[in-house]
């Protein structure tokens, strides 16, 4: 087995203003809980990924920092606080020369076997960036790029297609886990199906039962 060897970006919103179309998603949770969980629960799938030397997250929120380190994360300052396009590419710089991915931080049901085939993938073939569009096919859940190139993200409506356009190549395996990035309450309920990972499982215990 090949020794782990990339870096993986995670940005990550301050929680009064992350993932906005959930809130009120899980009735009697706060949103600022689930936020933290969706991001919890990225960064630890991202860890545990066998292919995966260093995670990045750069974010100003204290509380997801927190929990990251605690993970085994680095924490990076989001000094651009310029967007998400601006701190993929403030991590990718901090991350170095090497093999780079930048990953949206909603993935609550991420396998790392998942990743790890969607990365060694992107190792394949020509030296260029690659992208992983999320389930609908509009969005983009992970951006790759090799050592010498730099990552030019284009995260944001239609990121897919924008990231065809600036020359980045599809990556096109099932890795169902990865492509189920969560925005609305529909999608919390579809990356329920494939199992979610455990902060945000507590939480829609908790509410299950609350309601109950």
């Amino acid at each position: 087995m090949s020794q782990p060897r990339w870096a993986v970006v995670v940005p990550a919103k301050r929680l009064a203003a992350a993932k906005s179309r959930l809130r009120g998603a899980l009735p009697g949770v706060p949103h600022e809980e689930l936020a933290l969980a969706l991001a919890a629960d990225t960064v630890r799938a991202v860890r545990a990924c066998p292919v995966v030397a260093d995670v990045l997250l750069v974010t100003d929120d204290a509380r997801i920092g927190a929990v990251a380190r605690e993970l085994g994360a680095r924490v990076l300052p989001d000094p651009p606080a310029a967007g998400l396009n601006a701190a993929f590419r403030h991590g990718a710089d901090a991350a170095g020369a090497g093999w780079v991915a930048g990953l949206t931080a909603d993935l609550p049901a991420l396998r790392p076997s998942d990743l790890a085939g969607a990365l060694r993938a992107a190792e394949d073939g020509p030296a260029v960036r690659r992208y992983v569009a999320d389930a609908p096919g509009d969005g983009t859940v992970l951006l790759t790029r090799p050592p010498g190139v730099a990552l030019q993200p284009h995260f944001g409506v239609r990121s897919a297609a924008a990231h065809a356009a600036s020359g980045a190549l599809p990556l096109t395996g099932e890795w169902p886990s990865l492509r189920r990035d969560v925005d609305t309450a529909a999608d919390l309920t579809a990356a329920a199906r494939l199992g979610l990972g455990p902060y945000t499982a507590a939480l829609t215990v908790d509410c299950a039962a609350a309601s109950g």
